[in-house]
């Protein structure tokens, strides 16, 4: 997958310009990050593109020095999956997050 970076999102598109999978972040007051919405398209379910997702995302947070936490549910979990792997980036707060799965940018 084609990954483009935004502020605050992390998506990949087709060659219809439709979203395919997405990750959106917020800078928390602490400085922290909070990956607070994940989306993969239907057509691509059960694929692993969100794990393969969320790997970029992490990668891209590491490399801006960034620490993330999550109140998307499939992203917190994903991180605390990945502890061992990721421990740099992830916030000490992982385990105590409230979350939720976003649905129509709400929770």
């Amino acid at each position: 997958m084609d990954w483009k970076y935004e502020e605050g999102r992390i998506y990949s598109i087709d060659e219809k310009n439709e979203l395919m999978a997405e990750a959106t972040y917020v800078l928390k007051e602490n400085g922290e990050v909070d990956i607070d919405h994940t989306y993969v398209n239907p057509a691509l379910r059960g694929q692993g593109v969100a794990g393969k997702m969320m790997s970029v995302v992490a990668e891209y947070l590491r490399e801006k020095g960034l620490i993330a936490t999550a109140t998307c549910s499939y992203a917190n979990s994903w991180f605390k999956k990945h502890r061992d792997i990721y421990s740099d980036i992830i916030s000490k707060d992982i385990d105590s997050e409230v979350v939720a799965c976003k649905i129509g940018k709400k929770h």
